[in-house]
């Protein structure tokens, strides 16, 4: 059924059953994936102008190369994986990879976010959602509770 699937990733822990689930999907329809990392440039610019956007720049592919190697730990010899990292607005860089790359199937994680923190905090996957041509599939990942990544303190 699906023979191109993309898969956009953050490179969140939270992201491996939204990763199974694609790699499912590849490997029973023989399909490619195509694991996208966005380089969100766009979200830097109010550093102050002194700041090195080398450095920036060479950090945030760093993250996206970390994010696409965890894809394919995680795919496993189960599909292929073609690796992405691009430069963009995140919504609309994933509608127009799609597009360009014929893609059949989005398969893309969203956070369980509902009401005021929805509105304020925006939602690529919903943005991507209205505005894709390609079919979206959501998979609902658990965001880490509060204390989650706060360091221990030990009296």
């Amino acid at each position: 059924m699906y023979n191109r699937i993309l898969l956009p990733t953050d490179g969140s822990a939270e992201m491996e059953p939204v990763v199974d689930h694609a790699a499912a999907l590849a490997e029973r329809d023989d399909a490619l994936i195509h694991a996208l990392y966005v380089v969100d440039a766009a979200s830097f610019s109010s550093l102050p102008m002194e700041t090195s956007w080398e450095g920036i720049s060479e950090l945030l592919y760093e993250e996206g190369t970390a994010a696409l190697n965890e894809v394919e730990r995680t795919v496993d010899d189960r599909a292929p994986v073609e690796r992405i990292v691009v430069e963009g607005k995140p919504s609309s860089t994933i509608v127009e990879h799609a597009v360009d790359d014929d893609c059949d199937l989005i398969v893309m994680g969203t956070h369980g976010r509902g009401g005021i923190d929805r509105l304020l905090l925006g939602s690529v996957a919903e943005r991507v959602v209205r505005r894709s041509s390609v079919p979206v599939m959501t998979v609902r990942v658990e965001e880490p509770a509060v204390g989650d990544h706060e360091p221990e303190v030990k009296a």
